[in-house]
C-alpha cells in the first residue's frame, strides 16, 4: 500500500490500487468531525460511486489515538447560542448526508474502528458493509449526557438490537468494548490491531476477496461482558416510558440497577424521552432517508431547547460535570414538548439526501 505523504489536511483522500481510501486527520480533537470533513468525505465518495476503477472504499484514521470521538458539538453550541443554529444545522445537514450515502453505497466500505468510536463515529462506521473492531474499539452513543440524542442513524441501528439493548444503550450512554461490539453485531468482525496494515495492503491488492481476507485476519475478541446482564436489561428497560424504566430500577436493590438508575438520573430527561421516541420511530421505518429526515428535524429542534447548550458547556466546555437540566424532572417533559420537536419543518428547511 502506498504511504501518504505527512498532511495537515483533517481528510485525507487518496487511491490505493483498486481501493478508495478515507483517513480522519485530526488527532488532537480525537478526530472529531466538522462540515468540512463531511463535505470531504461524501466528495470523495460520490467521486468513486462512478468510478469503474475503485471496487472498495475503507474508512480508518491516520494516525494518534481514537477512530472518531463524534461531531464538533462545540460548534453547535456556539452555533445555537451565536447565528441561532444556522451553523449547526448546516453541520447537521452534510454529516447525514455523509451518512446516508455510506448506507446506500454501492460498493463494499471497510470501516477500521481501532479506538474511540462514538456518537457522530458511529454514524461514520454503521452503515458501513465491514465494521472492523480492535483491542482499542470503545464504542457508544453518549448524547443523553450533553442533552442530544442518538443521531447519525441511531433510532435504525440501535432500534433493531435484541434484548433491548438499543434502549439501554441510547439512555445510558454505556461504553462497548470489542467483544460487546461483535457481541450485538454492531462490528463484523474483530482483529488485533497488530494485523491492520497487512490487511489494508492484502484489500488495496485484492478488493474483490474482502469478505475472505478479513475473516482471516480475525479473531476471538472474548466473552462479551453485556450478555451477563442482558436478563436485568430486558427487565428493566422492556417500557415505553422513561419513568417506568426509572421505577423499575429504583425498585430494584441490587448493586447493576442502583449503578445504572444514577447513571439515567445525571442525563437530561428531555434528551431521554426523546431518544426513546426516536428509537420507537425508527424501529417502523425501513426507508433510511426517512430516518435521516426525522433526525435531522429532531436535531434542528434539540439544539435550540437549553439542554443542549447547558449539557456541552457542563461536559465539554466548564467540564463541572453538573449540568441543570429544564426540565429538570422527567414529568415536565411533557407530549406537548415531544410533539413540538418532532414535529415537522417548514417547507423549504427539510434534510434532503444527494440524488441517487
Amino acid at each position: 500500500m502506498m504511504s501518504p505523504a505527512i498532511s495537515t489536511e483533517p481528510v485525507i483522500v487518496r487511491r490505493d490500487g483498486a481501493v478508495g481510501h478515507i483517513s480522519l486527520n485530526r488527532p488532537k480533537a480525537l478526530h472529531a468531525l466538522t462540515q468540512a470533513m463531511c463535505e470531504t468525505i461524501s466528495a470523495a465518495l460520490l467521486e468513486w460511486r462512478l468510478d469503474d476503477r475503485i471496487e472498495a472504499v475503507i474508512v480508518d484514521h491516520a494516525e494518534g489515538r481514537g477512530f472518531c470521538a463524534g461531531g464538533d458539538v462545540a460548534l453547535v453550541r456556539r452555533s445555537a447560542l451565536e447565528d441561532g443554529g444556522t451553523a449547526g444545522r448546516a453541520f447537521f445537514h452534510a454529516e447525514y448526508r455523509m451518512n446516508h450515502l455510506l448506507f446506500t453505497y454501492p460498493k463494499p466500505t471497510v470501516c477500521f474502528m481501532d479506538g474511540v468510536t462514538m456518537g457522530g463515529g458511529m454514524g461514520l462506521a454503521l452503515p458501513c458493509t465491514h465494521r472492523i473492531a480492535t483491542e482499542n474499539t470503545l464504542l457508544a452513543m453518549p448524547e443523553t449526557a450533553i442533552g442530544l440524542f442518538p443521531d447519525v442513524g441511531g433510532g435504525r441501528y440501535l432500534s433493531r438490537l435484541r434484548w433491548r439493548y438499543g434502549r439501554f444503550l441510547a439512555l445510558t450512554g454505556a461504553r462497548l468494548d470489542p467483544a460487546e461490539c461483535v457481541h450485538l453485531g454492531l462490528a463484523t468482525r474483530y482483529v488485533p490491531a497488530e494485523r491492520l496494515a497487512e490487511l489494508k495492503a492484502t484489500l488495496a491488492r485484492d478488493p474483490g476477496s474482502a469478505d475472505r481476507h478479513i475473516a482471516l485476519a480475525g479473531a476471538d475478541p472474548g466473552v462479551a461482558r453485556i450478555g451477563g446482564n442482558r436478563l436485568n436489561i430486558m427487565r428493566h428497560f422492556d417500557f415505553d416510558r422513561f419513568e417506568d424504566i426509572l421505577a423499575s430500577l429504583e425498585a430494584d436493590d441490587g448493586k447493576w440497577a442502583a449503578k445504572e438508575l444514577a447513571t439515567l438520573r445525571a442525563k437530561s430527561p428531555q434528551a431521554c424521552k426523546v431518544a426513546l421516541e426516536v428509537l420507537r420511530r425508527g424501529a417502523e421505518t425501513e426507508d433510511f432517508a426517512e430516518e435521516m429526515r426525522r433526525e435531522y428535524t429532531v436535531a434542528a429542534r434539540v439544539i435550540m431547547r437549553p439542554d443542549f447548550a447547558e449539557g456541552v458547556r457542563a461536559v465539554l466546555v466548564d467540564k463541572d460535570n453538573a449540568p441543570r437540566w429544564e426540565p429538570a424532572a422527567p414529568e415536565g417533559v411533557t407530549e406537548a414538548m415531544l410533539d413540538a420537536i418532532f414535529a415537522p419543518l417548514p417547507p423549504g428547511e427539510e434534510w434532503t439526501p444527494y440524488p441517487a
